[in-house]
């Protein structure tokens, strides 16, 4: 044969050989990457194939202990396998050719054994590990799902909680990408132990389909999605939903989404995404609209607070066929237990507060006001005792110019200094006291459009006591207090305490009755900012957290809010009591309800003034009091109602 010829033929040899080798490394390699389980059922298989074919060796060679008989197959393989497991069985083996083959075998099962004990005690740790992680996939149906974390995830749970008391096995998922065991840690040292409550916390990305795939989101009744007020334009809201309508629904049910959202502009993005499937709750409006319309009236943070929990009364939708052809007017007095506030109509549209004569028609429901849903039970017919001799309508005074001052800075300034401007009189005035320097912020008329007051700006410290002293705080009817959304909540917190502590000082040695609000991040602060005085009401955005939880529950509930809250249309008021009944005698809460329908009212409570600073009694607050209970107003009381002004 040529050299050249001989040279490529051992060539070929070579690399035949080397592929071969190589091939056989690859497919091991391959193997050892497949985990634990693989690599336990890889060495089962070994280890049986050992056992097999040591005991074929012992019965075809005859192999036995001295002075014994000859192993027949299954007693060797029980044999071999006895020493496999147990290296102390060979010590009472005889004679030397059966020990030394025993022994090989002995020494092959501490092999085993021993990588056997390894690979589970490394699969072991491995899958702790990956549960520590919370990647591990949630078996769950008819659950709820709530994707990112914030402060406001405390009180969501809480209320969720409060929601599903009744219901005996109730599991709320987190799906966030916190880490499992902190947020595990901070549920529990927050919240306790949650009766008939499963919390599930997991590790995950909320816009990753493959982490939504972790949690089940397919199968949940509800999916809650938190939104960081750092995402101005709300990218990772967008992202998540898309991720969410990527993944087919497993129930014939529509995807029930909530979703926080941060700027205007996002809202129809979200129904291009999601259609009516979502209902967004649009965050820093909400709080402006709340701030504006809290300072204006003492004790109004609380009544939205009793109505947004779950543990007092709640908003529901009634349909009913007995009061079909009557007018809305008439309804407002079919209730012993339930206040009404307004019609749902048959094709989905709201109408609060009414005209007395709206009749209601096939399909309509009522919205009312109830402890439960079982509360909402017609009186019978014709009974509303109404003492019509105790009615007295006197006419508001003429609005007067209003003064309020803002003390700190966030992005909300704007927005309420505008909200406020479709509340006040002409010649009113806004003053507004921030650290930021006077060139860095523009409130000027032309960019806030504002057609009833004037707008002022002075660089100072609110927290500085100088600062406060100087601005004359005899002059304002009501003062805000805003939290600095760039620090930290508690450092944030603490200056806001700082201020309203100030704050209230002076007003008591001025003896001055100026309205305050406060805006606290962490609703866990709230208790330290009502020490200062119990009737400095805080809103915060745990607010924010029971709107989510209601709009969880009860999808309808979220046009509600948005009615409510809204400048436009009717909202929540407290009024003077002196202006709808007589306060000479006990009147029932029937002649108090009469008396608002005929200002084109819907009285759904009240608030006492002696009370006004307790906390055991809800600081006087009243919602939706049984109709026929006697009632003596005293000067100061007011009625709460929902009206257009």
């Amino acid at each position: 044969m040529p050299q050249s010829l001989r040279s490529r033929s051992v060539f070929r040899d070579k690399d035949h050989s080397s592929t071969l080798a190589g091939h056989l490394r690859y497919q091991f390699d391959n193997f050892m990457a497949r985990g634990t389980v693989a690599l336990v059922s890889g060495l089962a298989l070994v280890s049986l194939a050992f056992i097999v074919l040591m005991a074929a060796l012992v019965n075809l060679l005859g192999i036995a202990p001295e002075g014994g008989d000859r192993l027949n197959l299954p007693e060797a393989l029980w044999g071999v396998l006895m020493r496999t497991l147990d290296s102390g069985a060979v010590g009472g083996d005889t004679g030397w050719g059966f020990r030394l083959t025993m022994l090989f075998v002995t020494f092959g099962g501490i092999f085993v054994v021993s990588t056997l004990i390894g690979l589970l005690s490394s699969g072991i740790d491995a899958k702790l590990e990956d549960l520590r992680k919370g990647r591990s996939r949630v078996i769950e149906t008819d659950h709820i799902v709530i994707l990112g974390w914030s402060l406001q995830i405390f009180t969501l749970i809480s209320e969720l909680a409060l929601a599903n008391a009744n219901c005996p096995d109730t599991c709320i998922t987190i799906l966030s990408t916190e880490d499992k065991v902190e947020m595990e840690t901070a549920l529990a040292s927050t919240l306790g132990k949650l009766p008939r409550i499963r919390l599930v916390c997991r590790t995950g990305s909320p816009s990753s389909m493959a982490d939504l795939g972790i949690v089940s989101i397919q199968t949940a009744r509800s999916v809650i999605l938190l939104n960081s007020s750092e995402d101005h334009r709300d990218t990772q809201l967008v992202k998540t939903l898309l991720a969410i309508k990527s993944i087919p629904r497993s129930h014939p049910q529509p995807y029930h989404l909530v979703a926080q959202v941060q700027t205007p502009k996002t809202l129809d993005v979200l129904k291009l995404i999601a259609h009516n499937d979502v209902e967004p709750l649009l965050i820093h409006d909400l709080i402006s609209r709340i701030v504006v319309q809290t300072c204006r009236q003492s004790g109004l943070s609380t009544v939205y607070i009793d109505l947004l929990n779950f543990s007092g009364d709640e908003i529901y939708f009634r349909e009913e066929p007995a009061l079909q052809g009557k007018t809305y007017g008439q309804a407002l007095l079919a209730y012993h237990h339930s206040a009404v506030i307004g019609i749902q109509k048959a094709d989905g549209t709201l109408q609060l507060n009414p005209g007395s004569e709206t009749c209601l028609q096939a399909g309509d429901r009522l919205i009312v006001i109830s402890e439960d849903d079982d509360t909402t039970q017609l009186n019978p017919a014709d009974q509303a005792p109404i003492d019509h001799q105790a009615i007295q309508l006197v006419e508001a005074s003429p609005a007067i110019a209003e003064h309020t001052l803002i003390l700190g800075w966030n992005d909300r300034v704007a927005t309420i200094i505008q909200l406020l401007d479709q509340y006040v009189a002409p010649g009113s005035s806004v003053m507004v006291v921030a650290e930021l320097p006077a060139a860095e912020v523009d409130l000027s008329a032309e960019s806030l459009q504002l057609e009833r007051q004037a707008v002022s700006y002075r660089q100072g410290d609110p927290t500085d006591r100088d600062t406060l002293e100087s601005l004359d705080l005899t002059h304002y009817d009501h003062a805000v207090v805003l939290c600095n959304s760039t620090l930290e909540a508690e450092e944030a917190d603490a200056h806001t305490l700082v201020t309203l502590l100030h704050l209230r000082d002076m007003c008591d040695r001025h003896h001055h009755n100026c309205q305050i609000v406060t805006e606290i991040l962490d609703v866990r602060n709230q208790a330290l900012a009502q020490v200062a005085r119990p009737d400095d009401f805080v809103i915060s955005e745990q607010l924010i957290s029971l709107m989510l939880a209601q709009v969880a529950e009860q999808k309808s509930i979220n046009a509600v809010l948005t009615e409510l809250f809204s400048p436009e249309g009717s909202e929540i008021y407290l009024k003077p009591a002196s202006r709808y009944v007589t306060g000479d005698r006990p009147v029932n809460f029937y002649t108090v309800v009469e008396a608002a329908r005929q200002r084109g009212e819907s009285a759904i409570g009240y608030r006492r003034k002696a009370d006004a600073s307790s906390l055991a009694q809800s600081y006087g607050v009243v919602i939706n009091p049984p109709k026929d209970q006697p009632i003596t107003f005293q000067p100061g009381d007011a009625i709460i109602l929902v009206a257009e002004s």
